[in-house]
């Protein structure tokens, strides 16, 4: 909106007056406030929007900086609501594949466990009034003996489970444990081509649209390192980091890390020849955007019927084990009728 408003001529506090009257959100509006009155005192925009770096990373920031120093701030504001609007997407798209999963699994879980604590036992009971302790089929017994174990051992599986949640957030905690974390987020079978995807992705369009709206290279890879939110992505980062700030080029750390598909080695290289770096990072991000919602799309289609199947034969078998000596009983009912 504020690029909007600037480049259709307005002054820049005119705009931010204008977004304050409109604005909703108390934090932002209690933002755009401070950073009025920072600029009505002499300060520059992006003086003013580093007081609020929860709101405004270095990546806002920076791009502000060299935009006021190129006088194409409105230019720069463009670029950055297309780049949130596209990272946004992109991260809205990757969640919304995750919710499908998750509430399936929670749906299972929550149904086996009333089976076995609430239903089960009331069968057991009408087993042994019925059939005066005689043998039951295996998968009865099976699934009675998983009921009497969940109900004898019910708070220390709940405490098992806090414990190993507990532990895992400590490690995550850790420098190597967060690394090791991040690492493995790449390696899934299922969902680590997608992470990988996204994580190219969000690197390629943060350092091409940087890049493009004037900030230097060393500065723009700094800020990409800190705003990857992974740590292998951001130590193969700073090793590009290092090596442009040997005089060389990005091609051979990024070929090394083995984070980066080949395609991505191929058109960086391209772009450094060519002196592009910044369309061709675009170009990068807008392919690998494409190949997110294919990912997400196709793992949405592999996992819905699965979980289906895992739920149905989980409750299957908890419904046929206990209808087996259902005819049983009715044998032994209708023979003594006879």
């Amino acid at each position: 909106q504020l690029a909007t408003l600037v480049n259709a001529g307005l002054p820049l506090m005119r705009g931010l007056e204008v977004l304050k009257r409109q604005m909703r959100d108390k934090q932002m509006k209690e933002a755009l406030d401070g950073i009025s009155d920072n600029i009505a005192s002499g300060g520059t925009f992006s003086e003013a929007l580093t007081q609020y770096p929860k709101i405004f990373d270095n990546l806002y920031v920076n791009m502000v900086k060299a935009g006021e120093a190129g006088g194409v701030l409105e230019v720069v504001l463009a670029r950055l609501a297309e780049f949130a609007e596209k990272s946004e997407k992109i991260k809205n798209k990757v969640k919304g594949a995750m919710i499908y999963p998750i509430v399936v699994l929670v749906a299972a879980v929550g149904i086996t466990a009333f089976l076995l604590v609430a239903v089960i036992p009331k069968f057991k009971q009408v087993f042994n009034d019925m059939l005066g302790g005689a043998s039951l089929p295996a998968l009865t017994e099976f699934v009675i003996s998983a009921s009497d174990y969940i109900q004898a051992n019910g708070v220390t599986i709940a405490i098992g489970i806090a414990i190993i949640v507990f532990v895992f957030k400590v490690v995550g905690k850790t420098e190597k444990g967060a690394y090791f974390y991040d690492a493995m987020s790449l390696k899934m079978p299922v969902t680590g081509t997608l992470a990988q995807r996204s994580a190219v992705s969000k690197m390629t369009r943060t350092l091409g649209t940087l890049l493009a709206s004037g900030v230097p290279i060393l500065q723009s890879l700094v800020i990409v390192r800190d705003t990857t939110g992974n740590r292998v992505i951001a130590e193969a980062i700073q090793n590009i980091h290092d090596s442009v700030k040997e005089g060389e080029s990005m091609t051979q750390p990024l070929s090394q890390c083995k984070v980066f598909p080949p395609m991505v080695v191929s058109m960086v290289e391209v772009g450094e020849e060519t002196g592009a770096m910044a369309d061709m990072l675009t170009r990068i991000a807008n392919t690998y955007d494409d190949e997110v919602d294919n990912a997400v799309a196709g793992m949405t289609a592999a996992i819905e019927p699965a979980l289906i199947i895992v739920l149905a034969v989980v409750v299957g078998t908890i419904v046929v084990a206990m209808f087996l000596p259902m005819i049983k009983i009715i044998s032994s009912v209708s023979g003594a009728g006879g």
